[in-house]
């Protein structure tokens, strides 16, 4: 196969009648790292809005329990990609995500802003340092995937169009993000964890490294001290760089899918996806989402 060999297939496919086997061409084989480096700042970005910070740390899930939420939240939302929405294994994903998410009051809008994030950063990310930019094909796919996905979650007033997602997270952010003290520590223990995974000598360079990455909004809701402009520089240039010498080499002919990734830490002897995330009490524990209607019935 050819460098350009799949995008030239998804090309030929439709993006609303095949949206999902297309995103699934683009996150398994044409993307990977860069799609989970992606959807990593993605939900990073969400605890920005004080609303949504503040309450995934009153769960807990993301300051002690940060390498299992991790994980979980990968796994649990990488079935619906790889295995599709009418599988038995995407349907078991969503009725979990659903189950968590049922105990806990959050706004339609911060619903609504959490789902744009995976519309939106992925190709920001791509576009700016993947081998190539994403296709047009490929940006609807991706719009129509989460689309269906918040219909099961129960998500109302989706997006319609990538615009449309894109112009409803920076207006959201615009509005809403700011310094919350628990948003902060949800912060730092992702960075934490982020830094967890490689030798614990690089721990202080890799917090640079990813501050490096995020942009002045994130930085001030946070108050971080911004790194300096020649450190931002150079790292965006080598993660530039990673993306040119990734278009050197030979189209992956095997997908990778999120199971795989190595910062995929807690289940070294497998998982059911059953039995996958937290079994929330209200009000004490678990996933911040409201879900006005049946989770289980619009997972089925």
């Amino acid at each position: 196969m050819k460098r350009f060999e799949r995008l030239e297939r998804i090309r030929g496919m439709d993006p609303y009648r095949e949206a999902t086997e297309i995103y699934r061409l683009s996150v398994a084989y044409e993307f990977p790292w860069d799609f989970a480096r992606s959807l990593e700042l993605a939900l990073y970005r969400t605890y920005a809005v004080p609303s949504i910070g503040r309450l995934l740390a009153h769960t807990a899930e993301l300051t002690d329990r940060t390498q299992k939420r991790y994980d979980d939240t990968s796994l649990l939302l990488d079935a619906v990609v790889e295995h599709g929405f009418g599988s038995e294994q995407g349907r078991t994903a969503i009725r979990r995500i659903n189950g968590m998410h049922r105990s806990y009051d959050i706004s339609d809008e911060d619903m609504r802003y959490v789902l744009c994030t995976f519309v939106v950063m992925p190709k920001r990310w791509i576009d700016a340092y993947g081998w190539r930019r994403m296709s047009r094909h490929e940006t609807v796919a991706a719009v129509v995937h989460y689309r269906t996905l918040g219909r099961h979650m129960g998500i109302k007033d989706i997006p319609e169009t990538y615009e449309e997602f894109e112009s409803c997270l920076d207006d959201y952010e615009a509005a809403h993000f700011a310094w919350d003290e628990d948003a902060r520590r949800v912060s730092d223990a992702t960075l934490d964890l982020m830094a967890s995974w490689y030798p614990r000598p690089l721990a202080p360079l890799l917090r640079t490294t990813t501050l490096a990455l995020l942009d002045d909004s994130l930085l001030e809701a946070f108050r971080y001290t911004p790194p300096s402009a020649l450190t931002r520089a150079w790292v965006r240039r080598a993660v530039r760089l990673r993306g040119r010498a990734v278009r050197l080499l030979p189209p992956r002919s095997a997908p990778h899918f999120a199971r795989q990734n190595r910062e995929i830490k807690g289940y070294p002897n497998g998982y059911e996806l059953a039995d996958l995330g937290t079994r929330p009490v209200p009000g004490i524990r678990g996933c911040p989402v409201r879900h006005t209607e049946a989770p289980d019935a619009a997972a089925g």
